[in-house]
């Protein structure tokens, strides 16, 4: 797959769910993330598969689950992290 553009990645609403959720959360896998984010299966598979192939995340096969969680010393990973992190900190309640 191709490298895709800043803007392209984060203009998506459902992918950036999923980066909050990640981020929150840890380690989940493919149905808890459709579930969390009301997207179905196959679609929610398709943004995955968009963050895995930037480098934001990592998948781990157990059996037949994957777990997606952020990938290990990643510079893209590391950035969204923190990026999520401050924002979370300094949201207006």
């Amino acid at each position: 797959m191709k490298s895709m553009k800043f803007e392209e990645v984060f203009s998506s609403k459902p992918r950036m769910k999923i980066l909050k959720i990640i981020s929150r959360l840890g380690t989940l896998n493919v149905s808890d993330i459709a579930r969390r984010i009301k997207l179905n299966y196959s679609t929610t598979n398709q943004h995955l598969k968009v963050l895995e192939s930037e480098k934001i995340l990592q998948q781990r096969v157990y059996g037949r689950i994957r777990m997606y969680r952020f990938k290990d010393a990643s510079p893209r990973a590391i950035a969204v992290q923190n990026l999520l992190d401050v924002w979370e900190q300094t949201s207006v309640q």
